[in-house]
């Protein structure tokens, strides 16, 4: 359109595709009347998507469990006590009467679930020397497909508590303009959804990205950072966990939990160095995505800024503590996606770790859900492995599948 100008051009091609859109369902109406075939050249088979929750056999379950529960780092299931009181904790918070999960094959309330729990808190003395206990007094759902499992671990990073030479990547803390609200208060398909962001003149923004934070200093100078740390990588990985323990120079420590989030959603790195060529997708590891970022320092900050996701933090004597509000127990506290796997859920895990220092670890035991995080998404739990080089190790490693099993009390049982 050489007579045309820029504005008047995109508004005559507006209109063109306007009246090819107005005249296309017609002509694609009129050649459907007039050729379309008596039967549809093709038929899709119908899917069959097996239900999230699928009753299975009691006695199948307590056959695979171990014999013994030291490869969660515990000596008896009486040891398991303190982690499952805190899940009873938070259930008790929850109104009885409301559902704690309604799926096709199991629906059932959070006293349903707090009942369960202290039935198995109940039992615990005995399961040792009889875990045939467990067939008699609960029903056992297998989540279904198999579940993704991952892990988490506490890091420790060094740090300073004022900014110098080597300490000069400041962690922060929630910014008083983050805002937040709870969809779910405006209509009910947004239930569990929240919408965070910032106002600036009067309008609705979204919070500052990573790139924004880290890149073009966003948030410099406002007075929030609660530390300095010497290693961007470092910090880009304690954003990842949520949690970790800073290390100050005279050797004391201090634990940096999760505050708040920006809200922006969560990006895999890893993802986006197999997209750009760095890695095969069978290659993708935290340690790999570490060596990537370490062996390419002119562009290692915009390679974290494509995950946009940023985490704030507050300092804590005690920690790391998930969702709920509890500090985590290594090996069997999990995060779960809540709308699908509720907080304080007891569950049977069968899982393959990945291989630390020549030897193999298979965990046939009991886990609670009491956290979650920007990737746990839909059928995904993320294993607590706790603090050190194993737990970073495996946690680091990890990505395979696993068989869960939802427990719920039995009815009818003393």
């Amino acid at each position: 359109m050489p007579g045309l100008s820029r504005k008047r051009a995109v508004s005559a091609g507006c209109f063109a595709r306007s009246v090819c859109r107005s005249l296309i369902p017609g002509l694609l109406m009129l050649l459907a009347w007039g050729c379309a075939p008596e039967e549809p050249v093709f038929k899709p088979e119908p899917v069959d998507i097996p239900p999230l929750y699928a009753p299975v056999d009691g006695e199948e379950v307590v056959e695979l469990l171990q014999k013994d529960l030291g490869e969660q780092s515990l000596d008896s299931w009486k040891d398991l006590a303190p982690a499952l009181e805190k899940s009873l904790a938070y259930v008790r918070s929850r109104d009885e009467r409301q559902k704690a999960v309604c799926e096709p094959k199991l629906c059932i309330t959070w006293g349903e679930l707090k009942e369960t729990l202290e039935l198995f808190l109940l039992l615990l003395p005995d399961i040792d020397r009889n875990p045939e206990l467990l067939k008699h007094y609960f029903d056992f759902y297998a989540v279904n497909p198999d579940v993704l499992l991952t892990g988490y671990y506490e890091p420790e990073l060094k740090a300073s508590r004022e900014k110098k030479e080597d300490f000069r990547h400041p962690v922060y803390g929630r910014p008083c303009d983050l805002q937040r609200v709870d969809l779910g208060r405006f209509h009910p398909r947004w239930e569990d959804q929240r919408l965070y962001y910032r106002l600036e003149n009067g309008e609705i923004k979204p919070y500052y990205s990573r790139g924004e934070i880290e890149l073009e200093g966003a948030l410099a100078g406002r007075g929030l950072e609660i530390a300095w740390v010497n290693d961007p990588v470092d910090l880009f990985f304690l954003h990842i966990q949520g949690s970790g323990r800073l290390k100050y120079p005279g050797g004391d420590y201090e634990h940096v939990l999760y505050a708040d989030r920006n809200g922006r959603q969560y990006v895999a790195l890893g993802r986006v160095l197999v997209e750009l060529g760095f890695l095969e997708q069978d290659e993708v590891s935290m340690q790999s995505i570490r060596a990537v970022l370490q062996e390419n320092p002119e562009i290692k900050h915009e390679l974290m800024a494509e995950n946009p996701s940023y985490i704030f933090f507050h300092l804590d004597d005690e920690g790391p503590r998930g969702s709920t509000g509890q500090i985590l127990t290594p090996w069997v506290s999990v995060a779960s996606d809540p709308g699908l796997i509720p907080w304080g859920s007891l569950m049977i895990m069968d899982a393959e770790l990945p291989e630390y220092q020549g030897r193999k670890t298979r965990i046939r035991g009991p886990v609670t859900s009491q956290d979650t995080g920007g990737a746990i998404r839909g059928r995904h739990l993320d294993l607590f492995c706790g603090f050190g080089e194993r737990a970073e190790y495996i946690a680091g490693k990890m990505s395979g599948r696993a068989d869960i099993f939802f427990m719920v009390r039995k009815y009818g049982k003393n």
